[in-house]
């Protein structure tokens, strides 16, 4: 069996369990993967919905030029249904938007103008400007106008939101969505509840965007709008389709935490998604006190890491904006490395042979000795040598006659260039006190396996 085009594939995308990137959180998280639609995103849902309800409203007809104010995702879902239906797209856009969606929206045969961001949405600069203006100017012309067409909300009432709910065999018990223009939250959102009024609809804000602060207090506060980089989330305005209703809770994540999020999801679960997609899992892990065991949530994957390539994954880039997490190998993460078993320690009153008894049950090379919980002294093979060279008779005596110096303690963000200084022969190793106040050793060969990893 086969598609007879492309706008049939369009849907039912899987949900991923995470695993890594949510270790720690008491519930089940999934994500709804939307990169397998063809456009890559889930905006090709609405893009659809939207072309369709247009030509049943006899707004679109033959030969006609479908125009739009787009961040990227939605112009490539009314791009490719125009190629398949047989319309011209023109398309105002950002230019914070990344040049890998300018230049995808081109190869699907879009015009694309760029506008400044920096602009009042009602500014005649702005891509919301811009695109009305268009819209007006050109003959048989159809401008879009996702943030009020409620179709966009219809197509995810419709879709996503059943699609969900069968997946999940209703087990679900939390939604969260970066939010824009606030289809995807509002029409999936709306299905959900419907069906189970106790689903909780948690929607990813940044800073400099509008949205919470208007859900929190009724207020349109001018003041929070400022420039942000993140894509593809937050307004500087309210759009029709964001039903603030049926959205329990705003949370904002920096464009930092995104970013850095957007690369851990590729690294940590094999996912290449992009910006959305990191704030919602930034978003997620800051309200980790809102979940317990039992719960299953999904999150939203907007779009691909295929539109971030000049920004998020670039390390330049990345770097620039001090928003590059360089990976530091300390004490904190060597111990992360090892298996961490149970510190082995001895007394000062212990006998030197006790000492040895234990190292060759163990198969260790040195034990820290410890008087009331601190360390006051060490037994090393290097050390016994010694003592019984000098006399046989020491192995009887209790290792606070004969121990060798305590082991030097170390900071958990103390770096392995400087622990490293500090291991040689005659110090095997270093101890590091935890947050909790418990003690841990790192040898040579700790330190060897986490540089080498």
């Amino acid at each position: 069996m086969w598609h007879e085009n492309i706008l049939s594939t369009i849907g039912n995308t899987p949900l991923v369990k995470l695993n890594k990137i949510v270790k720690g959180l008491p519930c089940i998280v999934l994500a709804k993967v939307e990169t397998f639609n063809p456009g890559n995103s889930i905006k090709d849902r609405m893009a659809v919905k939207m072309i369709e309800d247009a030509e049943k409203a006899g707004l679109l007809k033959p030969g006609s030029t479908i125009v739009e104010g787009t961040s990227g995702n939605t112009g490539m879902g009314l791009a490719i249904a125009a190629v398949i239906k047989g319309y011209k797209c023109i398309f105002a856009t950002t230019d914070k938007q990344s040049k890998e969606k300018v230049d995808m929206l081109k190869a699907v045969g879009a015009e694309v103008i760029v506008c400044p961001t920096n602009v009042e949405p009602s500014d005649p600069r702005s891509y919301y400007s811009v695109s009305r203006r268009l819209a007006t100017e050109i003959p048989n012309a159809w401008y879009v106008n996702q943030y009020d067409n409620l179709s966009n909300t219809a197509a995810h009432y419709e879709s996503t939101g059943p699609e969900i709910w069968e997946q999940t065999e209703g087990k679900i018990t939390h939604l969260i969505v970066g939010t824009g223009t606030g289809g995807t939250i509002s029409g999936t959102g709306k299905y959900l509840k419907e069906q189970n009024p106790d689903i909780k609809l948690f929607a990813i804000d940044t800073y400099g965007s509008v949205l919470k602060k208007f859900k929190d207090t009724g207020e349109f506060d001018e003041n929070e709008i400022y420039p942000y980089i993140t894509e593809g989330i937050g307004e500087d305005f309210l759009p029709k389709n964001v039903d603030f209703s049926v959205i329990d809770h705003f949370e904002k994540v920096t464009d930092k935490d995104g970013l850095v999020m957007t690369r851990r999801i590729a690294k940590e679960e094999g996912i290449l998604v992009g910006n959305s997609a990191g704030s919602a899992i930034a978003g997620l892990l800051q309200m980790k006190d809102k979940f317990k065991k039992g719960d299953l949530v999904v999150v939203i994957f907007h779009d691909h890491a295929s539109r971030y390539m000049g920004k998020a994954f670039n390390d330049d880039w990345m770097r620039e904006r001090g928003f590059l997490e360089e990976e530091t190998i300390n004490a904190k993460y060597i111990l992360e490395q090892k298996n961490l078993k149970e510190f082995v320690t001895v007394a000062k009153t212990d006998t030197l042979s006790q000492a040895i008894n234990l190292m060759k049950e163990l198969d260790i090379s040195q034990i820290p000795v410890l008087d009331e919980g601190e360390p006051v002294g060490s037994v090393t093979e290097g050390m016994i040598l010694n003592q019984l060279l000098e006399n046989p008779d020491n192995i009887n005596k209790p290792l606070g006659e004969v121990m060798g110096k305590p082991f030097p303690t170390v900071e958990l963000t103390t770096k392995a260039d400087k622990i490293s200084k500090l291991i040689n022969k005659q110090t095997p190793g270093v101890l590091v006190r935890d947050t909790i106040g418990q003690l841990h050793i790192i040898t040579e060969y700790d330190l060897i396996r986490a540089i080498a990893r």
